[in-house]
């Protein structure tokens, strides 16, 4: 008999891509590691208890390598490349230590400027009253613009790029994925050939040079599509989604307004309470491994919920209620172990700095929608509007 989904699991009428906790949480009083069939995946162990979660994210027999696998076939898990995300030391920490350098937070600091001025641009580019999509117009090209320019991608590549990416991590159709791979993958390794001729100061130019670690072209592409699409999604969703959590709390959204000290404050409780991403990559357990009063048998598959280790109650009290004057330390929104986003310390303040200067030139915003109009975007692993209607009261 098939592990049920998600949404089979779910009360009547709830849609778990709109709000998965209420089956999170009926899961969790239950144990901590369940056995689900995720859409296009096949079946999982879903482990859904914040110290279960956190001790699977750094057990080693946990594998990101898709050929640990019992199903694996092809190479289909690394479509783009071989990147730091689906893989183990040594090689994972290769990988990890050629891009490091550049997320150190003094990196970051240097920053600043830029994301402030990309983050007014845009404001200033905005209607005086609406209605407006935020996504489109505000949360979605700022972390792209930041990225791209890291990297070294062209202006007029930005948004083929963004449409591919988004079609990766929340697929319409196999047919369209895999178009989305075959014309991601032929731009990036153009993208990286020209940066072997050509090389500018952008990151895409200096880990093609000989010094940057002798990385294969396989582990270059992975490289490149890894940063590229990890360096925006998340954050199109952190900004977005603290946007919406402050509108759908309008005294949290007062009290911010009334001390904008709040806006780290803000971002962390968004993180704990309905954060980007929702599910860590797959694990493949490489021996018998006990998750709880669970043994996962070798070649398993594991997922690890973020989304529901976050709002654990044995950790965080009335876990369900938004906070923005909550201390949420312990969340693991950016994961946890080796494997714990590498672009969290950018992520958080490309969101601080959206957020300061949103509320700071448009106090009087509001959403411009029913929210039970609102679209999620259908992903196991990320969480995140489709878009965000709103306008700007006078």
């Amino acid at each position: 008999m098939p592990a049920p989904t998600l949404q089979e699991l779910s009360p009547a009428g709830l849609d778990v891509t709109v709000n998965p906790y209420p089956v999170y949480a009926a899961l969790r009083e239950k144990g901590p590691v369940h056995r689900v069939l995720v859409p296009g995946s096949g079946e999982a162990w879903l482990v859904v208890a914040r110290d279960e979660a956190r001790a699977a994210l750094t057990d080693p027999r946990l594998s990101n390598d898709i050929r640990h696998s019992s199903s694996w076939t092809d190479d289909g898990g690394h479509a783009l490349g071989v990147n730091m995300l689906q893989s183990d030391p040594p090689q994972h920490t290769r990988l990890r230590e050629l891009v490091a350098g550049k997320f150190t937070a003094g990196r970051i600091r240097a920053l600043r400027p830029r994301i402030q001025e990309i983050a007014d641009s845009l404001l200033d580019a905005l209607p005086d009253a609406g209605p407006v999509d935020l996504v489109a117009s505000y949360a979605l090209p700022l972390p792209m613009t930041v990225i791209c320019e890291l990297l070294g991608v062209p202006v007029a590549d930005r948004a083929s790029f963004h449409a591919w990416s988004t079609e990766l991590v929340a697929p319409s159709s196999p047919q369209a994925a895999g178009a989305a791979v075959g014309a991601m993958t032929g731009h990036l390794t153009a993208l990286i050939e020209e940066r072997r001729t050509t090389p500018r100061r952008d990151l895409l130019s200096a880990l093609v040079t000989p010094t940057a670690g002798g990385l294969s072209a396989e582990e270059l592409l992975g490289m490149a599509f890894l940063l590229l699409v990890a360096g925006h999604e998340t954050t199109v969703n952190l900004i977005s989604g603290t946007v919406l959590s402050l509108l759908a709390h309008p005294g949290q959204l007062t009290a911010l307004r009334a001390d904008p000290g709040l806006v780290d404050s803000a971002i962390e409780e968004t993180l704990r309470h309905d954060g980007p991403v929702e599910s860590a990559a797959f694990r493949f357990a490489t021996e018998p491994v006990r998750i709880g009063d669970t043994t996962v048998p070798a070649g398993d598959s594991v997922l690890v919920s973020l989304a529901a280790a976050s709002r654990d109650p044995r950790h965080f009290p009335d876990p369900d209620r938004f906070d923005i004057h909550r201390k949420p330390a312990g969340h693991l929104a950016f994961g946890h172990g080796i494997h714990h986003c590498l672009g969290a310390p950018l992520a958080r303040v490309e969101a601080a700095i959206a957020l300061r200067a949103l509320i700071g030139r448009r106090p009087h915003l509001a959403l411009d929608t029913d929210p039970a109009d609102l679209m999620w975007r259908p992903s196991t692993m990320l969480r995140g509007l489709t878009s965000l209607p709103v306008r700007f009261q006078v």
